[in-house]
């Protein structure tokens, strides 16, 4: 029955996005604000180009310890080479595929749309409402 539920049931479809030109501070606040740990960038044209994730805000704050100053856009920071997910995807094999790496959440599309963010927590409470 678990290997049935796909991941499109429980992912968060209302996701916030940043702009590849967004200040990083801005940025930061954002993620802050909205109690998440990532958030998809997106290009000018609205096409995703990659995730901005707290392991990212790290790179930030680290560098402006050194530098004295909080400066910088997201697509200077954000992380490019991604993994996504399929929405039809089943969630024990994403529970699998979290288990495997470092990753906290997922973009999720359908074909080359980005329709959602999966997080580690929505598996979780997938797997333990079942």
């Amino acid at each position: 029955m678990l290997a049935k539920i796909t991941i499109a049931d429980y992912m968060t479809s209302h996701i916030m996005t940043l702009k590849q030109d967004a200040d990083v501070s801005v940025a930061i606040k954002q993620l802050l604000d909205h109690k998440i740990t990532s958030a998809p960038v997106l290009d000018s044209s609205g096409k995703f180009i990659g995730m901005f994730s707290e392991k990212d805000c790290m790179k930030v704050v680290l560098e402006t310890s050194y530098n004295q100053g909080m400066s910088g856009i997201v697509s200077d920071y954000m992380s490019k080479d991604l993994s996504s997910v399929g929405a039809k995807a089943s969630i024990v094999d994403l529970a699998e595929k979290f288990q495997q790496s470092n990753v906290r959440s997922y973009p999720v599309f359908d074909g080359n749309n980005l329709i959602g963010i999966v997080s580690r927590t929505d598996i979780l409470k997938a797997l333990v409402s079942i």
